[in-house]
């Protein structure tokens, strides 16, 4: 329900808020978790900077001053924002917010940074221009839980424009008005279709980054004076009433403790290399190896799933359990149990075109089927279930209440950086180079001027 229908306009409000914020009252801990997020950032463009689709974005790059993380070339600022984007969300194991499942810091990270090195700005702009970039974006995804998907977009990419935008915005120090007409412009530059899940192609990787330039753009035209309409957000063609027709935005959960509370502090971090819904069921299957059941020993297994996440990592199920390509069995549940069961993991190796044609995982995979749970949690939490009937007619059954990496079960610092310096090295670079990427970003936000930062740039 619009509560605030009379009052100022939402964008208005951010704006305020926006503008009341400075880098020097952010908290502790929204500084820590914007340089975690930097860490994870930088290390999955490294492994994924010399993948086809990467190359592909390079190739249509113009030349600049600005950084593509882990490259020797430099790029205009719009390109490097896409060309980061799409390679740190491509393998699809970058962070997520539980509440709205969008992937924040390969949006905000890209755009604030290019901008950054573009004009010349310290690293505390962009400390600023990350916080609030992934805080808005993160609120935004609470407005209408499962409508953009239920649309057909992609929450990440259409959301990601809107909140590029504040956090560039933010960087750059605009104005109240300035701020109020970038979002204003940002809402026309929205896109991201959800096709992809049909045939496993690659347009979902280059959304962040798409929503990463086009932040931009949206904030340099309002930086010069370009006019955007007002009720952008809750006006009758306005951007909830155009991505998420079949719900009413809450925009109180939007705007509830803004400035105050920092949701983005509750970031969930992927251990495993493939959607977020299926990260639990990874779990499950591998505690179920765990406990001493075999491959061959499983008749059928069953697991217990939120409406929402059916459409995508379940139907059609005869495709699901027979994935095309290694892409798509990122967002095949029945692929990631199989992958769980098999490899004990579910890192970047268990997502390759090659490794979806392997005999036994199709097998496995094809026995791995799904009941809607009318009391499942999602998108507030996401768990786990499978309930595995063995061949000897005893049954099995795993739960996870939460997915491991997020709020209720955080990975520690020394796991994530675990994952960076294996997304590295994964990459082609050297441990040595892992270990300088990684005081780089210990002092990315510390710099005075990140057009003269060097540190994720290969020589």
């Amino acid at each position: 329900m619009n509560a605030h229908a009379g009052k100022v306009s939402i964008a208005t409000e951010i704006a305020n808020w926006i503008a009341a914020t400075d880098e020097k009252s952010l908290p502790a801990d929204v500084r820590d978790m914007s340089e975690r997020l930097l860490l994870d950032i930088v290390g999955l463009c490294a492994a994924s900077r010399d993948t086809d689709y990467v190359r592909a974005a390079v190739a249509v790059g113009e030349p600049g001053v600005c950084t593509a993380f882990g490259h020797k070339d430099r790029f205009d600022m719009y390109s490097a924002a896409l060309i980061n984007g799409t390679a740190a969300h491509g393998e699809d194991f970058d962070d997520t917010f539980e509440g709205g499942p969008v992937h924040s810091g390969a949006v905000i990270v890209p755009a604030v940074f290019a901008v950054c090195e573009r004009f010349g700005l310290s690293g505390q702009r962009a400390l600023l221009g990350v916080a609030v970039g992934i805080e808005f974006l993160c609120r935004l995804g609470l407005v209408t839980p499962k409508a953009i998907h239920k649309a057909g977009f992609h929450p990440t990419a259409v959301l990601g424009t809107l909140a590029a935008t504040a956090g560039v915005g933010a960087a750059l120090g605009l104005s109240r008005d300035q701020l109020v007409h970038a979002l204003g412009v940002a809402g026309s530059m929205s896109s991201g279709i959800i096709e992809y899940l049909k045939d496993g192609s690659w347009t979902k990787r280059m959304h962040p980054g798409w929503s990463a330039q086009s932040g931009i753009r949206a904030a340099l035209l309002a930086k010069n004076g370009f006019v955007g309409p007002l009720t952008v957000l809750e006006g009758e063609h306005g951007f909830f009433h155009s991505f998420a027709p079949s719900r009413a935005p809450d925009f109180d959960s939007l705007l509830r403790g803004i400035g105050e509370k920092w949701v983005m502090t509750g970031i969930a971090f992927k251990p495993y290399a493939c959607g977020t819904m299926t990260q639990p069921y990874i779990d499950c299957a591998i505690e179920l190896a765990k406990s001493g059941v075999k491959p061959d020993d499983i008749e059928s297994i069953v697991c217990e799933v939120g409406e929402g996440t059916v459409h995508r990592l379940w139907e059609p199920l005869a495709s699901k359990q027979a994935v095309p390509n290694g892409y798509a069995g990122k967002f095949s549940t029945p692929y990631c149990v199989a992958v769980g069961i098999l490899d004990g993991a579910a890192g970047l190796a268990a997502f390759t075109d090659e490794r979806t044609k392997d005999a036994k995982t199709q097998k496995l995979a094809a026995k791995v089927s799904y009941v809607v749970d009318p009391n499942n949690p999602y998108p507030d939490r996401f768990t786990g279930h499978l309930r595995a009937t063995l061949k000897d007619g005893s049954v099995r059954e795993v739960r996870r209440d939460n997915m491991r990496g997020g709020a209720h079960d955080p990975l520690t610092r020394g796991e994530l950086e675990g994952k960076f310096t294996g997304n590295m090295l994964y990459g082609g670079l050297s441990g040595a180079q892992a270990v300088t990427f990684k005081k780089s970003v210990a002092e990315t936000f510390k710099a005075g001027d990140l057009s003269k930062f060097t540190g994720f740039r290969l020589s």
